[in-house]
């Protein structure tokens, strides 16, 4: 019984969600810092982002300590931090509009799909593709180039910005339509076999 409350409180239980929960109070400071035009520290606080992001997942696994509310904390502290930096970077002339919009577009889609399977089927599980998890890659670096941008004139860095831009565009179209594929093989399955999806 001891044991068990012990390890109920420990701390280290919650790290992977605190973790989370740093990386959406960074969200803030790190807009500030953007409209601001301290880009410096712009792109300090989002790498300081990006490492809970690696972090919580690395000690979720190491101590064993997923939990529910990380599942579906972690994403949404993802495309809260991404969204937000993309029109941020959008209303300071940096992002291009059509990524802005086919981002936006895509996570819209894929709320109502996921809606629609919750109020056709009960599924609240809608986990995150092989392609989603490359469009979160490439959006990250996307936002990374164009504050680095910002930073150093270097050709490197402009040849890294278009090249993240292209393949979050192309990934953006290709995940999309990877969701929406998955969408509808799960509303079609339980007209097909007559039974509710386990």
């Amino acid at each position: 019984m001891k044991a068990h409350l012990a390890d109920r409180f420990n701390p280290f239980r919650s790290a992977p969600n605190f973790l989370t929960l740093l990386r959406i109070c960074l969200a803030p400071f790190l807009v500030a810092a953007i409209l601001e035009g301290y880009y410096e520290l712009s792109f300090a606080l989002f790498v300081a982002a990006g490492l809970t992001d690696l972090l919580d997942g690395a000690l979720a696994r190491v101590l064993r300590q997923r939990s529910m509310l990380g599942h579906y904390l972690d994403p949404v502290a993802d495309k809260l931090l991404l969204s937000t930096l993309f029109l941020v970077l959008l209303h300071k002339g940096l992002m291009p509009v059509t990524v802005t919009v086919l981002v936006f577009g895509r996570d819209v889609g894929i709320l109502l799909v996921a809606a629609i399977l919750y109020a056709a089927a009960g599924r609240r599980e809608f986990h995150p593709s092989l392609f989603g998890k490359a469009n979160t890659l490439a959006q990250i670096g996307a936002v990374a180039a164009v504050l680095l941008e910002q930073l150093t004139p270097a050709l490197w860095v402009v040849y890294f910005r278009t090249f993240a831009l292209d393949l979050t565009m192309v990934l953006t179209v290709a995940s999309g339509l990877h969701y929406a594929w998955l969408a509808s093989r799960r509303l079609g399955a339980p007209q097909a076999n007559g039974s509710a999806p386990k």
